[in-house]
């Protein structure tokens, strides 16, 4: 009994790494269903620990598996043996955590397409091209795709915003619009109510 509870608390620790190591890209597609954008950037500070989190989900749900797969000793037998697992005792279990704690880890390669159309090119009439400008941000905070997708997908709502490219990697965004009909400023608040901070 005792080894089926170090087995559960193992599972569970495993599950709250694997969910912990994705909350800096979990909280922007939390923050667009909810309807506040400006909570996405909370827990960007997270990134960095992300390989360390991963790993210790890895090693404590193998852990937990080998408790739960190792081979008991004989005892001698008891009426307690023929007491049936509860669910939350059994492999099934084990290996549901496991699943769900593979999917927590893959989300920031696939939390991109919970923007449904950050990636699409808007139409927009323009009276001249001389009305045309292109700015390049400088965006701290973006961890992943999904940060990306998060800012084209705010931008975008701007009316004259032509094109917006995201880059976690660089760290940059960059913004092509019609000056007659959305000034920076406008790109520079849509781009703050995201909760992502521009540098200067």
């Amino acid at each position: 009994m005792k080894k089926t509870l170090t087995s559960n608390r193992t599972a569970f620790a495993g599950l709250f790494s694997a969910i912990v190591a994705s909350l800096c890209c979990i909280t922007p597609v939390l923050a667009l269903l909810s309807g506040t954008t400006g909570i996405a950037s909370t827990f960007s500070w997270v990134e960095p620990y992300r390989p360390i989190l991963i790993g210790a989900t890895v090693l404590i749900l193998g852990f937990a598996w080998y408790q739960k797969l190792k081979p008991r000793p004989q005892d001698i037998d008891c009426a307690c043996d023929d007491d049936k697992p509860k669910f939350i005792q059994t492999k099934k279990f084990l290996f549901l955590v496991t699943i769900f704690a593979g999917i927590m880890l893959a989300f920031p390669y696939y939390s991109h397409m919970y923007y449904s159309n950050s990636n699409v090119e808007k139409q927009v009439v323009y009276v001249s091209e001389s009305n045309v400008s292109e700015l390049t941000y400088s965006i701290q905070g973006m961890t992943c795709a999904g940060c990306e997708a998060h800012i084209e997908n705010e931008v975008n709502k701007l009316e004259g915003v032509l094109g917006v490219d995201a880059n976690y990697e660089t760290s940059k965004a960059f913004v092509k619009f019609d000056r007659s009909k959305v000034s920076a400023n406008e790109i520079v608040s849509a781009i703050g109510k995201t909760g992502y901070k521009i540098i200067e």
